[in-house]
């Protein structure tokens, strides 16, 4: 007999990971029930995958019951933010704005990472987990799953720097995999958006099941670039808006898939950044109070499309 299946994809976008976050808060509290209890797959990239991966923490203390809520983890972001993107003025004129090195040192990262998943490993996760990185080493993809036995004992706080790790924002990280130490960069450079990916898992872990996925963005660009300021761009010009248009493209290209994939079964949940900066790195106590707000208002917006994937996911 086929079963409802529930899918949940996070997308990446560095301290824009309060939306998601926000956004899950909101189905907790409405249903009742921790986030790891509502899918039966999570799948994320970079500050997504950060998320994915703290909402499958098991709780020491409450065999059962996962240590963090959609909230606290948006406090990570609230409280850390500022530390993790720290505007470290010698930093900052040593590397020529992230020219010539990574723009933040990773230890502030590093530190938030391991106090919140301290010595946990992947087999560790509540439900089935998948995080996403690039390896530099073999020139090929990696999906961190804590269900692969050759996973099972990668810290999570490993992964979790592997697929945060953001090329010109931190240096690489060196995950030792399957007994052989590599180095990975953030999983958002092939994936910014693994909604796909995370479909086809769920096709090939629940055969024969009715499949749900629910999508959550971070905010999509609204800046335009002119066709004459970008003509006068060269490749440092070009470095970072190149970045920005690679992820919101993957990101819309996936939605358009998914759409055709699997109609209403599939919801996405995205806003426009209007009031509050695009900028992954922008930790202002002004800019996550307007990811605060902004999120808010993408909720009361999209309260029907919301209210009935509460009911449904209740009725499971």
């Amino acid at each position: 007999m086929s079963r409802d299946r529930t899918v949940l994809s996070i997308d990446g976008g560095g301290i824009r990971g309060i939306i998601p976050a926000m956004m899950l808060h909101h189905l907790e509290t409405a249903t009742g029930h921790q986030t790891a209890d509502l899918f039966d797959l999570m799948v994320g990239t970079s500050t997504g995958g950060i998320l994915a991966l703290g909402l499958a923490q098991q709780d020491p203390q409450k065999p059962g019951k996962s240590r963090y809520s959609a909230r606290d983890l948006a406090e990570l972001y609230a409280n850390r933010g500022s530390q993790i993107f720290g505007k470290n003025l010698w930093r900052q004129f040593r590397s020529a704005l992230g020219i010539f090195d990574e723009s933040y040192s990773a230890s502030p990262l590093e530190t938030a990472l391991s106090d919140y998943f301290d010595t946990s490993v992947l087999g560790d996760c509540r439900c089935p987990t998948i995080v996403t990185a690039y390896d530099l080493e073999a020139r090929s993809t990696a999906f961190f799953k804590s269900f692969k036995p050759e996973h099972a004992q990668i810290l999570c706080k490993s992964a979790a720097r592997a697929t945060s790790a953001a090329p010109t924002f931190f240096e690489p990280a060196q995950v030792e995999v399957a007994g052989k130490s590599t180095a990975l960069i953030d999983g958002a450079v092939f994936l910014n958006s693994p909604v796909v990916s995370a479909y086809a898992e769920a096709l090939k872990l629940f055969p024969g099941d009715e499949i749900t996925v629910v999508s959550l963005g971070t905010g999509e660009l609204a800046k335009p670039i002119s066709g004459r300021q970008a003509a006068g761009w060269g490749k440092i010009g070009w470095m970072l808006p190149v970045l920005d248009c690679v992820f919101d493209g993957m990101s819309k290209a996936a939605d358009y898939q998914m759409k055709l994939f699997l109609g209403d079964r599939y919801q996405r949940f995205q806003l426009t950044l209007e009031e509050a900066s695009d900028e992954l790195d922008n930790a202002t106590p002004r800019n996550i109070t307007a990811l605060f707000e902004a999120t808010s208002k993408l909720i009361d917006r999209e309260n029907l499309r919301l209210d009935k994937l509460i009911k449904y996911l209740q009725s499971r």
